[in-house]
């Protein structure tokens, strides 16, 4: 690549792994593809990210947030604090905008800024700068239309916020769809609406993060999803591109075969497809009653699992392990959830609904079991659905409970029911587009080109008055 074609291109997430790690994997990408990259986020954060190799130009910037009261020292990110305290950390966030602007005024080279949905003041300075900017959503393009056009969302004839309005599809999306909040999920986005003392509502963050940006990529692809893509396009009035799955580790999947890794050889004595793969990330963590009708509903199916699990061990019902332990393994801490769902005996996946996470699984053809509990999960779960490529598990609508047979019920139709092989071919064929590594390259290459195509001008790189 020609020096005068290498971009500087500054990626800023919001302080929650399930964005951190996608914007570090996008960064990953253009890096490999000859450009610098600035990866900017908190020290904590920094320090947590996996090794960047040595042939990537990508620089980690640790910019130090200031103190938030009722916040632990060491808290910098969302998975340091419970869900009720997020606004927290979107406060802790709101201080890293000086810090920002004085590393944009050391580096003049930067040529674009790529930043996440709650950075909503980031627009602001790259246009003082005079340096365009791409809004990265690391979810679906059916997401990010559900929340709306930018400019509505601004304008006092916006729709009030409330779970009956979150529970339909909104009014300009034109064709039919499911894709929505159940009323129990809805509740919580709602409460979480407010802002707290961050002092900036949800509302405010989100149109302005959006109208200020040139483009708008999404972690998606046109393939699965064209009538969206298409969609986001329309509404944003903008360049909208999808950057695919980004998820280094399972292209890499096919390079490793012959390594091996503990509890392969258990999976290994289970049949082909038999088995479910269970977890539900990072951060959530369940309570005790809906650990126990997990556990309870994988006990009922009598189906080969893995579990993956986050949680407190105290809070598996008594006994459970005893009684599973021939056809079942708990595991605490990190799992190589890539591997696992790779491997041939994971016949599907009981998950929550992250995005990335159920990217990661068609990359591989395995269809989901779902139950969505925070964020955008809801809305995943529907489009997944809707797609014909897993189910939900039943809930009572109004408190987001459920049953153990509830999830007997789903894990028996997704794995084994005759009622289920059109979900476990519809998945199948997923793997054509998400496992696909020369679909998601050419969306990176597209990407790509139009960033170079739109950079800055050489001398319009300067803060403006």
């Amino acid at each position: 690549m020609a020096a005068s074609s290498k971009l500087h291109i500054v990626m800023f997430p919001w302080l929650a792994f399930g964005h951190i790690i996608p914007y570090f994997e996008l960064s990953k990408c253009l890096a490999q593809t000859g450009h610098l990259i600035s990866f900017i986020s908190t020290p904590r954060i920094i320090d947590s990210l996996p090794t960047v190799p040595q042939d990537l130009n990508i620089n980690l910037v640790k910019l130090t947030p200031p103190h938030v009261n009722a916040l632990p020292e060491d808290a910098q990110c969302t998975i340091d604090v419970p869900v009720r305290d997020i606004h927290r950390i979107k406060k802790l966030l709101d201080g890293l905008d000086e810090p920002f602007s004085t590393f944009l005024k050391d580096h003049p080279s930067v040529d674009w800024i790529v930043y996440d949905m709650f950075v909503y003041w980031a627009p602001g300075i790259a246009d003082k700068f005079r340096i365009p900017s791409v809004f990265f959503c690391p979810s679906s393009a059916a997401t990010l239309v559900f929340v709306g056009p930018p400019s509505a969302i601004l304008s006092s004839d916006f729709p009030s916020l409330t779970a009956e309005n979150l529970t339909v599809p909104p009014p300009w999306v034109p064709f039919p769809t499911t894709v929505a909040y159940r009323y129990h999920d809805a509740m919580h986005i709602v409460k979480g609406a407010s802002g707290g003392d961050s002092g900036v509502t949800e509302r405010y963050r989100l149109g302005i993060t959006f109208q200020g940006c040139h483009v708008v990529a999404v972690r998606s692809s046109p393939e699965f999803e064209p009538e969206w893509m298409k969609l986001l396009g329309d509404i944003y009035q903008k360049p909208a591109f999808p950057v695919g799955l980004l998820s280094s580790s399972v292209h890499e999947i096919n390079s490793c075969k012959n390594d091996t890794w503990v509890d392969q050889e258990w999976l290994d004595t289970q049949k082909q497809g038999s088995t479910v793969y269970v977890a539900f990330g990072s951060e959530l963590r369940l309570s005790k009653e809906y650990v126990h009708e997990l556990a309870f509903g994988l006990e009922l199916s009598e189906l080969p699992f893995f579990w993956a699990y986050r949680g407190d061990p105290c809070l598996l019902p008594d006994g459970f392990e005893d009684r599973t332990k021939c056809r079942g393994l708990i595991r605490t801490g990190w799992s190589p959830q890539a591997r696992l769902l790779a491997h041939p005996s994971i016949g599907g996946f009981l998950m929550h609904g992250g995005w990335g996470s159920a990217s990661e699984c068609l990359a591989f053809g395995k269809p989901l079991i779902m139950l969505p509990f925070i964020g955008d999960q809801g809305l995943n779960v529907r489009l997944l659905e809707e797609k014909k490529v897993g189910i939900e598990v039943d809930r009572n609508d109004t408190d987001g409970s459920f049953t153990r047979d509830a999830v007997t019920k789903c894990l028996k139709m997704v794995m084994v029911d005759d009622e289920g092989a059109g979900i476990r071919a519809s998945a199948r064929e997923m793997k054509s587009i998400f496992g696909s590594k020369e679909k998601q390259d050419r969306y990176v290459e597209d990407f790509v080109n139009y960033l170079i195509e739109h950079r800055p001008k050489e001398g319009v790189r300067a803060p403006s008055d």
